[in-house]
């Protein structure tokens, strides 16, 4: 049975490792096309990364732009684990929840 450590059992120097592993993984899948793959790996990698951000430097109310995607907003209503949850601005007005890693701090 592989017994492989959850992410919150991980230390920043796994995290890290673990990353650069999906992102490789990423960069393989978009290569040979497999674009369902290489989204689960980039959200693998998202979340992971999540772990290393402080969240208690993220104020709730505030607006952050997201990182890696055209001039997008979000406004965090509140934190839960490595997630905001929040609406983005001139999106849809649904809650939606994203890994704290793609907020720009």
């Amino acid at each position: 049975m592989n017994e492989e450590k959850k992410f919150v059992e991980m230390n920043e120097h796994e995290l890290k490792t673990i990353t650069a592993e999906l992102r490789e993984k990423m960069r393989k899948s978009e290569m040979m096309g497999i674009l369902n793959e290489y989204e689960v790996y980039k959200r693998r990698a998202l979340i992971a990364e999540s772990y290393l951000v402080d969240t208690s430097k993220i104020e709730i109310g505030k607006v952050y732009s997201l990182v890696g995607e055209t001039p997008s907003y979000f406004k965090v209503e509140r934190i839960k684990g490595v997630f905001a949850w929040g609406f983005r601005l001139k999106g849809s007005k649904i809650e939606e929840g994203i890994p704290v890693s793609l907020l720009q701090l």
